[in-house]
């Protein structure tokens, strides 16, 4: 395994908390009909818990044959390009994660690393967004904020020149992402990653044009206003995803996440909304083609 993993999980290991029980969860029902898992760190977990093409094989067994896979920092961009040329079932997100800038530009390299990603963005046709791009205002201090918010303007720019999707991380930052949305302007195609907002905030957004992507922080307990913004955001702006191997839907939640877990999270879905769950998942599965770009 790379260093780009390690870098990639450091960036985003608060999200699921100490792992205790790495036992794998057995696999679910199948869904009625096919989804894509828009957003996974295959690399953080291959070598690990599970291998890439066994994570692949796992989740188009239970109804989720296309993924696509997000690279956080250089390494794990490279990753992602490679995996996505090597595997039918990937595409490929790259950017520097709104964490690994300020590291970057400390140490002098973010001019270079924003060169490069915008050269991996541009290099194949399977890479079809930039992101995860975004502010975090748990993570990191006052002092990298005004770099972090510097990386997100370039991302933003970026996937408007070469038509790309942007994928934006928002962690206890969602007035500050509007601020900087509704100043340098939405691209044709966005999607909030994760989540996390209430109705209000799903709605802003939703007025803005973006796709709201669920994972499986919609199952938790205390997630009471999250499943409100789910309720209130329209059939055709839905999207699901794992964050893998984050965010592990209840009932395993604090094991290692997969995309073969996508239909605990959609079943939830799908009672939070009063889908039927076939439908949802047909609106799913469209949804995520128009906002990334078309089939693969």
């Amino acid at each position: 395994m790379s260093e780009g993993p390690v870098r990639s999980r450091s960036a985003t290991e608060e999200r699921s908390g100490a792992t205790r029980d790495r036992a794998r969860p057995p696999a679910p029902e199948p869904l009625p009909h096919p989804v894509v898992d828009n957003h996974c760190h295959l690399d953080i977990a291959d070598g690990d818990w599970l291998a890439t093409a066994e994570a692949i094989a796992a989740a188009a067994e239970v109804g989720v044959p296309r993924i696509v896979q997000i690279g956080c920092d250089l390494p794990g961009a490279r990753w992602a390009v490679q995996a996505a040329a090597e595997h039918d079932a990937l595409v490929a997100g790259v950017a520097l994660h709104p964490n690994e800038a300020p590291r970057l530009a400390a140490a002098g390299e973010l001019e270079d690393a924003l060169v490069e990603i915008e050269r991996l963005a541009a290099s194949s046709q399977r890479v079809r967004a930039v992101g995860e791009t975004g502010l975090d205002l748990f993570r990191t201090p006052p002092e990298g904020l005004p770099a972090q918010e510097e990386s997100f303007r370039r991302h933003i720019d970026l996937a408007k020149r070469l038509d790309k999707t942007l994928v934006i991380h928002d962690r206890d930052a969602h007035d500050e992402v509007l601020r900087v949305l509704d100043s340098e302007g939405v691209p044709e195609r966005w999607v909030m990653h994760c989540f996390s907002g209430d109705a209000a905030f799903a709605r802003a957004c939703l007025d803005r044009g973006a796709y709201l992507s669920f994972a499986g922080t919609v199952t938790f307990k205390n997630a009471d206003p999250l499943r409100e913004a789910l309720a209130v955001a329209p059939q055709d702006r839905v999207l699901v995803e794992t964050d893998a191997p984050y965010l592990t839907p209840v009932p395993y939640r604090g094991r290692p996440n997969a995309s073969y877990l996508v239909p605990l999270t959609l079943r939830v879905m799908a009672q939070v909304r009063a889908d039927d769950l076939g439908e949802l998942c047909a609106a799913v599965d469209r949804n995520t083609e128009v906002a990334f770009g078309g089939s693969w």
